[in-house]
């Protein structure tokens, strides 16, 4: 194991499971990304994700109660997770921040961004960088 891995967390595995929580999808995933580049890389995208997730959500003029309301009723969770949805050591929960979400928008608009660390759109920019270089 290298320092990188000690720091950010080996990436091996990880996957980030987007939960629809008004139950439409029953237990499975609307979707399960992968190809993460470390356990960091795939928290802060499960992060933003949700709190995406909670602004979308979010009435107009709601309190926190409302806001968080809102969110368990049409929103979507985001579950750090192992292969096939092993708990992880180390993982994000939205359990751990839901209720500083509902409490305020974010300041930044940075801290709901996820697809700009999106893996799938990295892994889409890197081949069309290596389609560049071909030609």
């Amino acid at each position: 194991m290298s320092i990188t891995d000690d720091i950010l967390g080996k990436a091996e595995g990880i996957e980030v499971r987007i939960m629809d929580l008004s139950g439409a999808n029953g237990s499975e995933p609307l979707e399960t990304v992968r190809g993460f580049s470390s356990l960091a890389h795939a928290n802060a995208f499960a992060r933003r994700y949700v709190r995406d997730s909670m602004e979308v959500c979010r009435p107009r003029g709601a309190d926190a109660e409302a806001a968080r309301d809102a969110w368990f009723a049409f929103g979507e969770d985001a579950v750090v997770s192992g292969p096939e949805g092993a708990a992880i050591e180390g993982g994000w929960s939205s359990g751990s921040e839901l209720a500083d979400f509902a409490a305020a928008p974010p300041r930044e608009r940075e801290d709901r961004n996820w697809r700009m660390i999106d893996p799938r759109k990295l892994a889409a920019e890197e081949d069309d960088d290596e389609g560049e270089d071909e030609a």
